[in-house]
């Protein structure tokens, strides 16, 4: 099939669109199909478009159709699709209508959507080709953070929780991810004068940020909305324990029962979650184990294979 990927997201950056969009396109060359990566149609006929997220993409989306009604879109619902836009934004909801095929990074994503558009909605975990765990540091105490500094991800969730513990003077937080703004920039960089445990060490290429991700102890993972994020089956990957906020995305990647969440915004839930991380190892093995449990739903030929049924299902007119 000649195929055509729609991300908002502008080559040569390093959000979570871009990359689900160049990762998908590198699985389908591989089945044999023809794949072009756009940030919006360019009119072009194809037999099949794949749209990120409703809202953005609902330009694109509603030109093909009335381009090409009888050929079929695939939209892929991100976090702010799901627990934001598909509510409050008639693009959004529009965009579900006209979709012939929905697709969601996660299983609880399935229950933000009414029965109509579940019927035509599938789930597609995302996958990681992941390094491999290293020994994390023995004189202190790494949690990581990566995730770029926006109100979505409550970026400094783990900054204050650190706050609170100021007699583990050997736990430390570092934060990958690019400031969205020159207030959150300054925010960072004013925490870590007050607070010399936090280190924001800005956007960093991908493999070195894994590197970090694979040496640390645990990983924060604090949003408020995420559709399935892809550090979090970065982090399923490798087998470093994570703690969660407990929102549906997490929960649909790391399970309903997974010990290590923390109400969405509680930095002394987040506090005492890592206070039992650092002084109890029974603790931090029991969240290792859970997330090991997990481990196969992220590799590679799981999402391929999700890819291969997804278009199978498909007629292009």
């Amino acid at each position: 099939m000649r195929l055509v990927i729609v991300t908002p997201a502008r080559p040569g950056t390093r959000h979570g669109n871009r990359t689900t969009a160049l990762r998908w396109a590198r699985h389908l060359r591989a089945l044999g199909h023809r794949v072009a990566v756009r940030v919006e149609w360019d009119g072009r006929g194809c037999d099949a478009m794949i749209a990120l997220h409703a809202r953005r993409s609902h330009a694109s989306i509603a030109a093909w159709k009335r381009a090409l009604p009888s050929r079929p879109v695939v939209l892929v619902l991100t976090g702010t699709d799901l627990y934001r836009d598909i509510r409050t934004d008639a693009a959004a909801r529009a965009s579900l209508d006209l979709a012939d095929r929905l697709v969601v990074l996660q299983q609880k994503g399935l229950e933000e959507l009414g029965a109509a558009h579940r019927a035509k909605a599938t789930v597609v975990y995302q996958s990681v080709r992941a390094p491999r765990r290293q020994e994390p540091p023995r004189t202190y105490f790494l949690a990581t953070v990566i995730g770029h500094l926006r109100e979505e991800k409550d970026p400094f969730c783990a900054a204050r929780a650190l706050a609170r513990l100021p007699e583990v003077g050997n736990l430390r937080v570092v934060h990958l991810g690019g400031a969205m703004s020159e207030e959150a920039a300054r925010e960072a960089r004013t925490r870590m004068r007050a607070d010399r445990r936090y280190r924001w060490l800005g956007e960093l290429p991908h493999a070195q940020a894994m590197r970090w991700l694979a040496r640390s102890h645990v990983m924060v993972i604090s949003s408020r909305m995420e559709g399935g994020a892809h550090v979090v089956s970065e982090a399923i990957a490798i087998g470093v324990p994570v703690l969660a906020s407990r929102i549906s995305g997490n929960i649909g990647l790391l399970g309903e029962d997974y010990p290590g969440y923390y109400p969405v915004g509680e930095e002394r839930a987040l506090a005492a979650l890592l206070a039992r991380a650092y002084s109890e190892t029974t603790f931090l093995a029991s969240l290792a184990r859970k997330v090991g449990a997990e481990r196969a739903k992220v590799k590679p030929a799981a999402e391929r294979g999700a890819l291969r049924d997804l278009l199978a299902g498909l007629q292009p007119g």
